[in-house]
C-alpha cells in the first residue's frame, strides 16, 4: 500500500511538471523543452551543409543522440505520468513525440548502406518537433483552432477551384494540342495551375490567338481566387478571438467579451481569473 502512495505520487509530480504550466518546475520544464527542440532542429539544418557535415559531423552526431536520449526519456516520463497512456500515445502530440526519436533508432536497425538514403528521409520527420511548440502558445492554439474550423470551408473552395482547373486544362488541350506543348490533359492541368497560381514557369505557352484568350483568363482568375482562402481563415481568427472573449466572464458581474490580455473587467473593475 504505502509502495502504492509512492508511485501514486510521483506520478501525480512528474505530471504537473511535463503537462503543468502553472507551476514553476512546470514552466522551467517548458523553457528547457523548447531550447532543446529549436537546438535539436537547428543541428538538423546545420548537417545538411556539405562542409559542416565534413568537419563536424560526429560531434553533431554525438549531440543528435544527445538530444535523441532525452526525448526518448520525455516520452517515457509522458507515458508513465499520463492518466490514459494510450490515449497521449495515438494523440497528435504523441504521434509527433514518436516520431521525433524514430529516426535515430532506426539507423540502429537499418545501418547498412543501401538504407542510407531512407534513414536521411526518416530523419527529417524531426523537424515535428517545432509543432510541439504550438502547445505553449496560446495564440497558435487560436491558429490552430480557426484552422479547424475552417477546414470545410478550405475543402469545398479547392474542390471547386479543382474543378475549375480541370475543365481549363482540357479546353487548352482542345485549343493548343500536342503540337504546342500541350500533349496531354494531366500536361494541360499542370500548366492551368503554374498559370493559376500566378507561379508561370514559361515550360509551356499558349502559341494560338485563341489558347492566349484563356490564358489571360485563367490569369485573372487566379488573380480572383487566390486571396479566398486568407479571407476564410481571417475570418474564422476572428470569430475564434470572439469565441474566446466570450469565455472570459467576470466571477463578480458575469459580464463578458474581455480580451485575453484584460486583467480587470471593464463593468465592474473586479479582477479577472487569469487563463492558464
Amino acid at each position: 500500500m504505502e509502495q502504492q502512495k509512492n508511485d501514486s505520487g510521483s506520478r501525480a509530480f512528474i505530471r504537473s511538471v511535463i503537462f503543468g504550466t502553472d507551476t514553476s518546475s512546470g514552466r522551467l520544464f517548458d523553457i528547457g523543452l523548447i531550447v532543446c527542440i529549436i537546438a535539436s532542429v537547428f543541428l538538423i539544418l546545420l548537417d545538411t551543409i556539405v562542409e559542416v557535415h565534413q568537419e563536424y559531423g560526429e560531434v553533431i552526431r554525438i549531440l543528435e543522440w544527445g538530444f535523441t536520449v532525452l526525448f526518448t526519456i520525455e516520452y517515457i516520463l509522458r507515458l508513465y505520468s499520463s492518466a490514459n497512456p494510450l490515449l497521449y500515445a495515438r494523440s497528435f502530440y504523441g504521434i509527433v513525440d514518436l516520431l521525433a526519436i524514430l529516426p535515430s533508432f532506426l539507423i540502429l536497425l537499418f545501418p547498412g548502406a543501401q538504407f542510407a538514403l531512407m534513414i536521411r528521409v526518416f530523419r527529417l520527420f524531426r523537424v515535428f518537433r517545432v509543432l510541439k511548440l504550438l502547445r505553449y502558445l496560446s495564440e497558435g492554439n487560436l491558429l490552430l483552432k480557426a484552422m479547424v474550423h475552417s477546414s470545410r470551408k478550405v475543402f469545398i473552395f479547392f474542390f471547386s477551384v479543382s474543378l475549375i482547373i480541370m475543365v481549363l486544362g482540357s479546353i487548352m488541350y482542345v485549343i493548343e494540342g500536342p503540337e504546342n506543348g500541350f500533349s496531354s490533359i494531366p500536361k494541360s492541368i499542370y500548366w492551368t495551375i503554374v498559370t493559376i497560381t500566378t507561379v508561370g514557369y514559361g515550360d509551356i505557352i499558349p502559341h494560338t490567338a485563341l489558347g492566349q484568350g484563356v490564358a489571360s483568363l485563367t490569369m485573372l482568375l487566379g488573380y480572383s481566387i487566390i486571396a479566398i482562402p486568407t479571407g476564410i481563415l481571417t475570418a474564422e481568427i476572428s470569430n475564434e478571438m470572439g469565441r474566446q472573449r466570450d469565455l472570459r466572464r467576470c466571477s463578480n458581474c458575469s459580464t463578458s467579451g474581455h480580451d485575453a490580455q484584460a486583467n480587470y473587467c471593464f463593468e465592474c473593475g473586479a479582477e479577472l481569473q487569469q487563463e492558464i
